[in-house]
């Protein structure tokens, strides 16, 4: 199992900048893709960000140039670094993890407990 703990959201306003973190624990072999999604009331689950255990990236087209996705496979901890932030960027933001438990194991999916981030306007 892999437990995700996400930790940095809050209110900032306006253009301002913040910085989540969500450190997986548990027994694994590999975390393969990690991720950053976001939610808000009434509205499906949506991506922000991934990046793989070598290091590739993908933004939604709303955050790009402007949140930036990284990862440190030691610590297997993933970091979503948001800068000029908007109103429209308030959600409750969740770490996602794809791993494999054991070398010949599927890949199995875990969700964090959801950070929120609120922006003021």
């Amino acid at each position: 199992q892999v437990q995700l703990v996400e930790s940095g959201g809050g209110l900032v306003q306006a253009g301002g900048s913040l910085r989540l973190s969500c450190a997986a624990s548990g027994s694994f072999f590999r975390i393969n893709v990690m991720a950053w999604y976001r939610q808000t009331p009434g509205k499906q689950r949506e991506l922000v960000a991934t990046i793989t255990s070598g290091g590739s990236t993908n933004y939604a087209e709303s955050v790009k140039a402007r949140f930036t996705i990284s990862r440190d496979n030691a610590e297997n901890t993933v970091y979503l670094q948001m800068n000029s932030l908007k109103p429209e960027d308030t959600a409750v933001y969740y770490c996602y993890a794809a791993a494999k438990l054991g070398g010949l194991s599927p890949t199995s999916y875990y969700w964090g407990q959801g950070t929120q981030v609120t922006v003021s306007s």
